[in-house]
């Protein structure tokens, strides 16, 4: 899991320097996924350490929640956008909703991450 962590982080990042370089942005708050993302790779090389695993990972996984929470409102104004209607910065809608759904897929991927993990510490037991 990670590998999944650093994985999300890059992908954040990638995610936040494309919307703060392409030529319609250049706002510093385009480079809040790449923040998110410097994170989870931080937490991701931090779990790579056994007895720090399961603390690091349930950080990452606090982590995309709270970014879920930070930019899901974005994705239907970023469907808005997709399907040719006029929204107000549509760039900004597409990161934050690129950083809502790489959040959520880590969410999912952590979840049953920790459910086998806990399924396994019951069958050991």
């Amino acid at each position: 899991m990670s590998s999944v962590a650093i994985v999300t982080g890059l992908t954040l990042i990638c995610i936040g320097l494309a919307g703060y370089f392409l030529p319609e942005a250049t706002s510093p708050t385009a480079l809040i996924p790449v923040a998110i993302g410097l994170l989870f790779v931080l937490l991701g090389a931090l779990a790579r350490r056994e007895d720090r695993r399961k603390h690091m990972m349930h950080a990452a996984a606090l982590l995309a929640i709270l970014a879920i929470a930070a930019t899901v409102t974005a994705i239907p104004i970023a469907l808005k956008a997709l399907q040719g209607e006029e929204v107000e910065r549509p760039l900004a809608a597409y990161a934050k909703a690129g950083t809502a759904l790489v959040s959520m897929i880590f969410t999912l991927l952590a979840i049953r991450s920790f459910v086998a993990a806990r399924a396994a510490r019951l069958r050991a037991s």
